[in-house]
């Protein structure tokens, strides 16, 4: 099995910073322009992308990724062609990590071992499905583990220390998605004022990376985060800008 993941989060801290987690909505606008921007950020620096399959129910999301899910339906993206994409960018990126970001509905309705055989093929390294509870996730990672797949946790803005530790356990080659925000994704002008305390006791309590995630959009929320957790992720103002240009061109952050 193959560390991808566990070496993106070891890079970026032997380099003295945090790791770049970037999400994309693959299919919006197309899903050659997602994959082109999987390049693009690849070349920015991003060490880990997560692939974010289209869903007609995203409820977990913001207006700009809800709309990039619904434009990318409407383009006929399937999760048979995210993976695809994926296989399509493994084989150009050998040493990305890659997460497959999606619903458990997605999963189910494929089938738990003909899924989790279909994305270790797809070079995927892990799998985070927004809406899979803690207690009710044993079966999806007992069919991802025989194929080297990881599983990345969701960590509400609520969630008490002791589900945090419960949801790390026994995970390898992962992280914990440390969500910043109550409410729904989103670029946001200004973080929670009790964010970075939450971060270091998440990070004191685990031996996971923690990524947060959830209205970070520039250079200098990324810097605050990062001084608290062992990465951050970017979705929504990425997501805004390729739905709007078609591209991601210069500098990925402001």
């Amino acid at each position: 099995m193959k560390q991808r993941i566990t070496e993106s989060f070891a890079r970026a801290k032997a380099e003295g910073r945090g790791a770049f987690v970037a999400y994309l909505t693959m299919g919006c606008p197309t899903l050659d322009a997602s994959e082109a921007a999987v390049d693009a950020l690849v070349a920015g620096g991003a060490d880990v992308i997560e692939l974010g399959v289209p869903f007609s129910d995203p409820f977990a999301d913001g207006a700009v990724i809800r709309a990039a899910a619904y434009r990318a339906l409407a383009n006929g993206v399937t999760l048979d062609d995210v993976l695809a994409a994926a296989k399509r960018i493994r084989a150009r990126h050998p040493d990305l990590a890659l997460v497959l970001f999606t619903y458990y509905n997605l999963i189910f309705s494929k089938g738990l071992e003909t899924f989790a055989a279909a994305a270790a093929d797809a070079g995927i390294d892990a799998v985070l499905s927004v809406d899979l509870p803690l207690e009710e996730r044993d079966e999806l990672l007992s069919a991802l583990a025989p194929h080297g797949l990881a599983y990345v946790p969701l960590i509400a803005p609520n969630t008490p220390i002791e589900r945090v530790v419960a949801s790390a356990d026994g995970l390898k080659d992962s992280f914990l998605y440390v969500i910043t925000v109550k409410g729904i994704t989103g670029a946001r002008a200004e973080l929670p004022a009790d964010l970075t305390a939450r971060l270091d006791r998440i990070r004191a309590a685990v031996k996971l990376p923690i990524a947060a995630g959830f209205g970070i959009s520039t250079r200098a929320q990324a810097d605050v985060v990062s001084r608290h957790a062992d990465g951050f992720v970017v979705g929504s103002a990425l997501v805004k800008r390729l739905g709007e240009t078609g591209r991601l061109d210069g500098p990925v952050l402001p």
